[in-house]
């Protein structure tokens, strides 16, 4: 009849948020809509984005216009019999220039540069996208722990004070001794105390939760009571290795990184190459200038160039060359960088797959140690019935039973997790993803 009681608790609390739950893929869109951390990294792709346009400007050509109208006043001072003179009267005009670069290697590998610094923006932004996958998983998962959690501790309460009534009772017939009493009010003040700190815990969680998807989360799906675990697929720890160390987002953007740290020394050695530039404008000056005592006479003039500027740099003072060994050192960065990146990803992908594998295998030995610590508590109530057993064997047998439950609970998330983890490390990670764990989630 306990035994009943409990799974039945176990089971409302476990399930008690199904209805009219949020789910994980629910929970992943809200996130994208909401959450900070994402919008600011999908803003900065965008402004990266923009490098592309300003390093084709460097090789287009450029159109400007001026425009002027002043009053002249001219006084003219002769030196002999004649007169002074004043003029005055009003000049306007306008000019327009067209400047198209013919050979200019610092833009042109700034053009180039530009698609490199494009590629390295989408690849930051594709690892932002991936990281808020793990991150909202994480939060979810943290939560339903949480829950689970106290759900364990306010079942554990239950059957404690069982006990408890139990212990009082043998005790007032005299077939137990008050110390059965003690042993169960202190595990059931525990259990009290435990129980006001998982409840604030669960609050934590939920909070950090609310952060990503924008809202305080009411309900959140559970896991299935029973549910397989599959395989990563591959089965192969070495393969999601390679793949990371090649295609991992984090790897692109430091490939991509490199390729800019190069055009780099390119843009600055071309300080001691020539630029050759056409240039061609045309204006037009409309003068209105009168001498005292002279009709005022107009004058046009239309002015229209077209030539080439060359322009060649003969000595800086050193800056060039020094700026040229500073690429040279960043060249460097960039280069054990990207060997760096391919590292990390490669491990992050090796533990992420071994905690796949070995947290399938922990939950298999967890569900087995269910089964025997279940089985150990039967035998220890039915010892202490009997006399054979005292009233803490039960105690321990049932504080194993539920940190067992815990346990387990906790190995199934983080098995989940490592599942995610592995494929965001290897930049696979998407919304089909969350679909798939999706299907775990459900109180049937």
């Amino acid at each position: 009849m306990q035994r009943a009681f409990l799974e039945f608790l176990l089971i409302a609390g476990l399930s008690a948020a199904s209805a009219h739950a949020a789910d994980l893929l629910q929970v992943y869109r809200d996130a994208l809509a909401n959450d900070a951390a994402y919008a600011s990294a999908r803003a900065t792709r965008d402004a990266g984005l923009e490098s592309l346009p300003q390093g084709l400007a460097q090789i287009l050509p450029s159109i400007s216009a001026t425009a002027f109208t002043q009053y002249n006043v001219v006084n003219i001072d002769v030196r002999g019999p004649q007169p002074d003179e004043r003029r005055e009267g009003n000049s306007n005009g306008y000019t327009v220039t067209l400047t198209q670069p013919l050979f200019n290697w610092q833009n042109f590998q700034v053009y180039k540069e530009a698609g490199f610094k494009a590629a390295q923006a989408e690849a930051v932004f594709g690892q932002a996208a991936q990281d808020l996958i793990v991150r909202a998983a994480q939060a979810y998962f943290d939560v339903l722990a949480s829950q689970d959690s106290l759900a364990f501790i306010q079942a554990q309460k239950v059957a404690i004070s069982e006990q408890l009534a139990q212990a009082k009772r043998n005790f007032e017939v005299g077939t137990a001794t008050i110390t059965d009493t003690h042993e169960a009010q202190a595990r059931f003040d525990l259990a009290t105390s435990q129980e006001i700190a998982s409840q604030g815990d669960l609050e934590i969680k939920k909070r950090a939760l609310q952060q990503i998807i924008g809202k305080y989360p009411e309900r959140l799906e559970p896991l299935k009571p029973s549910i397989e675990l599959n395989p990563p697929r591959p089965d192969a720890m070495e393969e999601w290795a390679n793949v990371a160390a090649s295609q991992g987002y984090p790897v692109l953007g430091q490939e991509a990184a490199l390729e800019v740290a190069l055009r780099e020394i390119e843009r600055t050695r071309s300080g001691h190459l020539p630029t050759l530039n056409l240039v061609g404008s045309s204006g037009s000056t409309l003068a209105s200038i009168s001498a005292t005592g002279i009709s005022n006479v107009g004058t046009d003039s239309i002015t229209r160039i077209i030539g080439l500027q060359l322009a060649l740099p003969l000595y800086s003072g050193g800056n060039v060359s020094s700026l040229v060994r500073q690429a040279v050192a960043n060249r460097e960065k960039a280069q054990q960088d990207l060997e760096n990146s391919r590292r990390v990803a490669a491990l992050a992908a090796r533990q992420a797959y071994l905690g796949v594998t070995n947290g399938r295998a922990q939950v298999r030995a967890l569900e087995a140690a269910l089964v025997s610590t279940r089985s150990a508590l039967d035998s220890n109530k039915l010892g202490y019935e009997v006399g054979v057993r005292i009233n803490i064997d039960v105690l321990n047998a049932q504080q194993q039973v539920f940190s067992t439950l815990r346990d387990l609970s906790r190995a199934r998330y983080d098995t989940i997790l490592n599942g995610l983890r592995l494929k965001a490390a290897a930049g696979t990670l998407g919304e089909a993803d969350i679909g798939e764990v999706n299907l775990l989630l459900g109180s049937n």
